[in-house]
């Protein structure tokens, strides 16, 4: 295994961009630092990168045309830019920011090193085939909160497209411009930006005032949660739902991304159940209780199993109304 992190001299953006940073610093000439790491495992950048990407729209993720991956993070040394790519079975990662360092300290974390997929038996058919043809698939770990937990309390009970629309929307509008090259990266709100946004602003993003309180509460103990991050699955959900209105649902699709939790299947899901039900037991209309029951040979790899069974595709035919538009003024 071999790594290398170094700083590396000023370059040449991939496209325009003259937004200044503080400092009167151009944007496109922020020196940048990079670091190489060879993967020990199989690994696939876009299925494992993924699940932190918020809908096609993004401003924190990008992915480029050469298979590299953009995000910009508010990480705890402040804003930071990665961009990874894999070349040959060697990941190259280079950074820029208040928040460089950091990133790619954590870089083997992100992409599954403390992923341990060697204890996953797959019990079906349709899971053995789903895992041996996706060896790349790593479980990712972001280590950064609150950057998981916002856009996952916005999708709370709307469609996710109402979600990724306020997503970007709050990012664009509150957050910043992120260092580095890219042109269209942001970086999220700090906390006590989270706070200050006006009412009018959160209506403006299609966000009610269940889901912008419970965001505005959690931003007010942020520090706190972050520590989450660093406990194991079960303790970091149940620091999360101390916070009135983040539930099950909320915390599970956090941890799956923060602390990489193998085991933290999403309950109250609306489709989740059937999907699982139907692909291993032919009942689209399975509900949690059911849903558990099925998953229950994968314990300890629950979270693994159902992600394999989403990347099959096999889905029910839809009978249920897809869930309507919230028009938030009617609330």
């Amino acid at each position: 295994m071999s790594s290398r992190f170094a700083p590396r001299p000023p370059r040449t953006p991939v496209r325009g961009g003259g937004t200044a940073v503080p400092g009167g610093v151009p944007r496109q000439a922020m020196p940048s630092r990079v670091r190489t790491w060879q993967p020990p495992f199989p690994l696939d950048l876009g299925l494992t990168l993924g699940p932190l990407r918020r809908g096609p729209g993004d401003p924190t993720f990008r992915t480029a045309p050469d298979g590299s991956v953009w995000r910009a993070s508010r990480t705890p040394e402040g804003p930071g830019t990665l961009r990874v790519a894999m070349r040959s079975g060697t990941v190259e990662a280079e950074a820029w920011g208040e928040g460089a360092d950091w990133l790619l300290a954590q870089l083997p974390t992100l992409l599954g090193e403390a992923d341990d997929p060697a204890s996953f038996a797959p019990r079906h058919r349709l899971v053995a085939a789903s895992a041996r043809r996706r060896p790349g698939l790593r479980l990712v770990r972001s280590g950064l909160v609150l950057e998981s937990l916002i856009p996952s309390v916005l999708e709370q009970k709307i469609t996710v497209e109402e979600a990724y629309r306020a997503w970007r929307l709050l990012v664009r509008g509150h957050g910043e411009r992120a260092p580095g090259p890219h042109p269209d990266l942001y970086v999220m709100p700090d906390p006590r930006t989270w706070a200050l946004i006006p009412s009018w602003e959160w209506h403006r993003a299609g966000v009610d005032d269940k889901r912008a309180s419970t965001i505005l509460r959690a931003a007010r103990v942020a520090r706190r949660l972050e520590e989450a991050a660093l406990m194991e699955p079960p303790q970091a959900r149940a620091r999360l739902e101390l916070i009135p209105g983040i539930g099950p649902w909320t915390s599970s699709e956090t941890v799956q991304r923060t602390n990489g939790a193998a085991d933290a299947v999403t309950v109250g899901d609306l489709h989740l159940p059937g999907i699982i039900g139907h692909a291993l037991a032919d009942d689209r209309d399975a509900d949690d209780e059911e849903m558990l029951r099925l998953l229950a040979p994968y314990e300890g790899h629950r979270h693994r199993a159902a992600r394999l069974i989403l990347l099959t595709g096999r889905t029910p035919a839809r009978r249920k109304p897809k869930m309507p538009r919230t028009d938030i003024a009617l609330l």
